[in-house]
C-alpha cells in the first residue's frame, strides 16, 4: 500500500475543520479549552466513547512513521488484525494515568489478533524511552512530532482528534471503528471496544 499524498496545506485545512466541528455536542467543552490559551498541553477529555456502525465506517487508513526505537512502523505492519492507536505524550497528565490500562489491555489481547500503536505527538525519543520504561510498555510509539505530523494527518481525514491522549480501535480493515476522547475511563472500556471489533469478523453481515 501507498500514503496517501495529500498536500500538507490541505491537510491543515481539514484538520482544523474538524476542529471546528467537534465544537457543538461533547466537543464544546474542549473547544472552550482549546480557546482558553492554556500551555497545559492537552485537552480533559471525560472518557467519552464513539462507536461507528459498519455500515458508516470510512475508507481504511493508511499511516506510517518511525518509533522511538528507529523502525518504520505503520498500516502495513497492522493489516488483517484489529489495532488499538493511542495518541500521547509523556508530560501528559491523563496519559500517565492511563498507562496502566492500555498496558494490561495489551497484555491480555496481544496474542488474539489485536495491535497496538503509540503516536506520540510532542515528546524527543528519550522522553517517548523513559515513558514506556517507566510504564512497561512494550508496543512501539511513532514519533509524529516532526516532519510534518504525518501519522496525524492522516487520522484527522477520519475522525476529528480534538485531544490527547485520545484512544482509537480500527476494525480488521485499517478503519476506525471506535474512538475514546480523552482518558480512558477504565480498562473495561478499552476491553469491551476491543471485543466488540473482534467479534463482528465472526458476525453475519447483517448483524453487524
Amino acid at each position: 500500500m501507498s500514503l496517501r499524498r495529500t498536500a500538507p496545506s490541505i491537510a491543515l485545512s481539514l484538520a482544523a475543520a474538524l476542529l471546528l466541528a467537534g465544537c457543538s455536542g461533547e466537543g464544546a467543552d474542549l473547544a472552550s479549552q482549546y480557546q482558553e490559551g492554556s500551555d497545559k498541553g492537552y485537552v480533559s477529555g471525560d472518557g467519552t466513547s464513539l462507536s461507528i456502525p459498519v455500515a458508516d465506517r470510512t475508507e481504511p487508513v493508511e499511516f506510517s512513521g518511525v518509533d522511538e526505537s528507529g523502525a518504520t512502523f505503520g498500516s502495513e505492519d497492522t493489516a488483517g488484525d484489529v489495532t488499538v492507536v493511542n495518541f500521547w505524550y509523556a508530560g501528559c497528565a491523563p496519559c500517565r494515568v492511563e498507562a496502566p490500562d492500555l498496558v494490561a489491555a495489551y497484555d491480555e489481547y496481544s496474542g488474539q489478533g489485536v495491535q497496538f500503536v503509540g503516536v506520540n505527538t510532542r515528546d524527543q525519543v528519550a522522553q517517548a524511552q523513559q515513558f514506556s520504561q517507566e510504564f512497561d510498555i512494550e508496543y512501539p510509539s511513532i514519533m509524529d512530532n516532526a516532519g510534518g505530523r504525518a501519522v496525524q494527518r492522516a487520522f484527522a481525514g477520519q475522525v476529528p482528534l480534538n485531544a490527547v491522549p485520545t484512544t482509537l480501535v480500527l476494525d480488521r480493515e485499517g478503519r476506525v471503528a471506535h474512538r475514546v476522547l480523552g482518558q480512558l475511563a477504565s480498562a473495561s472500556q478499552l476491553d469491551t471496544l476491543i471485543d466488540e471489533t473482534l467479534a463482528e469478523s465472526s458476525a453475519p453481515a447483517g448483524e453487524q
